[in-house]
């Protein structure tokens, strides 16, 4: 199970200034888009992520995001996936446009966390 809250690798590479600049320029270069920071649970089995940036469409669903989560990370169709909003499950139809509305962080970008387990958002 989850405890404490982790700190995204983003946040410990970048200032907070940095981070406000960089999502600053993409909401005004991209107004149809969120910036979307992804990393994975420290405790989870599955593969490493890549690439933790992600300008989404806002109108793409949580559950279609998730698709390309699990492409990124190679998943296997039998293999489950999480993704987590500020420790929460957000229902699969949920708009990444939404979801970022109700949640960024103050420097501009939403965060969301993948795991193999529910056991995270508990």
């Amino acid at each position: 199970m989850f405890s404490g809250k982790a700190v995204s690798r983003y946040k410990r590479e970048k200032t907070l200034e940095e981070r406000k600049n960089e999502s600053g320029n993409i909401l005004r270069k991209y107004r149809s888009h969120v910036p979307v920071i992804v990393d994975k649970d420290p405790k989870c089995q599955l593969p490493d992520i890549e690439r933790q940036k992600f300008l989404v469409p806002a109108d793409l669903s949580i559950g279609q995001f998730v698709y390309v989560v699990r492409k990124r990370i190679n998943l296997q169709a039998a293999d489950a996936i999480f993704l987590f909003v500020n420790r929460k499950l957000p229902p699969p139809n949920a708009s990444m446009g939404t979801l970022y509305g109700e949640n960024h962080d103050e420097d501009g970008f939403m965060y969301c966390t993948y795991s193999s387990d529910t056991a995270y958002g508990n």
